[in-house]
């Protein structure tokens, strides 16, 4: 079992956070161009327990994968939990927190994650993946702080 831990400060209001982080068709805003993120479904709903949301995703070039997450805790204005029930991952258990700081909000993202392929699944990680997650969650909160500005202490 592998995970991530990531945060950042945004000087936006606790709603204005909340609004965007609980639409799922903002992820494509927050993932490498690159990466080809295409949602299939769950939008434009709001976000709620239970929902299914199918995308496609390129992970490294050339290499196109269907993931299929589902929400499966909601705490309005604070938390939500996604686990992958399809896609490359044999587990994937990703938290959302939203909380409130002065003049801004901290997100904070935890993840939890296990590659397939037992020794294999553990050597991609080493070299490959961990690199590529790190980069993803750093892409993210660089474009989180273009979109909503820098916090100021």
């Amino acid at each position: 079992m592998y995970s991530i831990h990531k945060t950042v400060e945004l000087p936006i209001p606790m709603e204005k956070a909340w609004d965007f982080f609980s639409r799922p068709e903002n992820l494509s805003t927050m993932t490498p161009t690159h990466m080809n993120f295409r949602i299939l479904n769950g939008k434009p709903k709001p976000m709620y327990a239970g929902q299914l949301i199918s995308y496609y995703v390129s992970p490294f070039k050339g290499i196109k994968v269907l993931w299929v997450t589902e929400i499966t805790h909601v705490t309005d204005n604070s938390f939500f939990v996604d686990e992958q029930r399809i896609g490359p991952y044999k587990l994937w258990h990703h938290q959302h927190f939203i909380k409130p700081i002065k003049n801004g909000v901290l997100v904070e993202d935890i993840v939890h994650y296990a590659m397939p392929y037992g020794f294999i699944g553990k050597i991609l990680n080493t070299f490959l993946v961990r690199k590529k997650l790190r980069h993803i969650f750093e892409y993210r909160s660089k474009k989180l702080i273009e979109l909503f500005g820098s916090y100021e202490h």
